[in-house]
């Protein structure tokens, strides 16, 4: 706890067995209250080296639900269990959970109630690997979302993400889809509901057991990100008035 706040940590996981130890092994639990598991239905023993390395609460999906609907039982979960400040850690090692301690400081002391952790700030996405190809795919879909949506992120695209509990409350991210494109609707949610967003630098690791998704499912992905963006300025002129943006 810090402040009094409970921290939660949450990881959708699929096929992670390889990395979940090497992840969970940096979580610092002088803070993190507790840790939540969603295995998407994975085709390797995910849920059972969860079990063994001692965390209490894993969820294991009779089917898979896409990456948005892990992470929606994910913050079900934590909210459930009464999580004040809830941060998102992928079990697939890219991004190291000893950036836990900086992101709930920042919430934990109010100053926001949303971090990012930023593998574009400091060069880390090509530091640590990240194809080109996405890289630059990343950098003009950035770009494109903060034109539309009228912020400045670094990018809207990592994996790395806290919220307050007063943000998961707030938002109606189970009307959300189901798949990749979960992230940028919920950062959608967000700007629209009137919060800000913190980013910290993050360094980041591409190697052969992280999770990746292939070209066809980026190029679906990005063209569902360009669709949030132009959905998002025609919420905000009132042309469209959509479930996704009430709660």
């Amino acid at each position: 706890m810090i402040n009094g706040k409970k921290i939660v940590v949450v990881m959708p996981a699929y096929n992670a067995s390889q990395t979940l130890a090497r992840t969970y092994g940096e979580i610092p639990f002088d803070l993190v209250d507790e840790v939540i598991l969603v295995d998407d239905h994975s085709k390797d023993n995910t849920a059972e080296v969860a079990r063994t390395l001692g965390i209490k609460h894993v969820v294991r999906h009779d089917k898979n639900k896409g990456y948005g609907g892990n992470q929606k039982t994910c913050y079900n979960t934590a909210l459930a269990i009464g999580a004040d400040i809830v941060i998102m850690v992928h079990p697939d090692y890219q991004y190291t959970p000893k950036l836990i301690p900086s992101i709930s400081y920042i919430i934990a002391n109010e100053l926001y109630d949303v971090v990012l952790g930023s593998r574009i700030l400091g060069m880390g996405a090509l530091r640590g690997g990240m194809p080109l190809y996405k890289y630059i795919a990343n950098r003009f879909l950035t770009y494109f979302q903060n034109v539309l949506i009228g912020q400045k992120l670094s990018e809207y695209h990592t994996g790395y993400r806290a919220f307050s509990r007063r943000v998961l409350e707030g938002i109606n991210y189970e009307a959300n889809s189901d798949d990749f494109v979960f992230d940028n609707q919920m950062l959608s949610q967000i700007f629209y509901a009137g919060f800000e967003i913190a980013e910290i630098t993050c360094p980041t690791k591409y190697f052969d057991e992280a999770s990746s998704i292939n070209f066809k499912r980026s190029m679906q992905y990005g063209l569902g990100v360009l669709r949030t963006s132009l959905v998002h300025r025609l919420q905000m002129w009132g042309i469209l008035h959509l479930p996704m943006y009430k709660k």
